[in-house]
C-alpha cells in the first residue's frame, strides 16, 4: 500500500474516503487510534493508503475532484 494523503482535517478525510468508495478503489485509514490516544487534537496525523495497483487512478480522481494539493507524491 502506498501513502497518498497525510491530514489532521477530518472533513477532509471523509470527502477523500467517498471519492474512494465511489470510485471502487479500495483504501485503509490508519493512525486514527494514535491521533485520538495523544489526546492534543491533531498532533499525529492520519494517513490514507490506498492499494499500488489503485494508486494512480486514486490520485486522478483526487486531481479531478480539486484536492490535488493534498496529495503525497512519491
Amino acid at each position: 500500500m502506498e501513502e497518498l494523503v497525510r491530514t489532521n482535517d477530518i472533513v477532509l478525510i471523509s470527502v477523500i474516503e467517498n471519492l474512494l468508495e465511489g470510485a471502487g478503489i479500495m483504501h485503509l485509514v490508519v493512525d486514527h487510534h494514535m491521533s485520538v490516544l495523544e489526546g492534543f487534537g491533531g498532533m499525529i496525523s492520519r494517513r490514507i493508503l490506498v492499494d499500488r495497483e489503485q494508486i494512480e487512478q486514486a490520485r486522478r480522481i483526487m486531481r479531478e475532484a480539486g484536492l490535488g494539493a493534498e496529495l503525497r507524491e512519491p
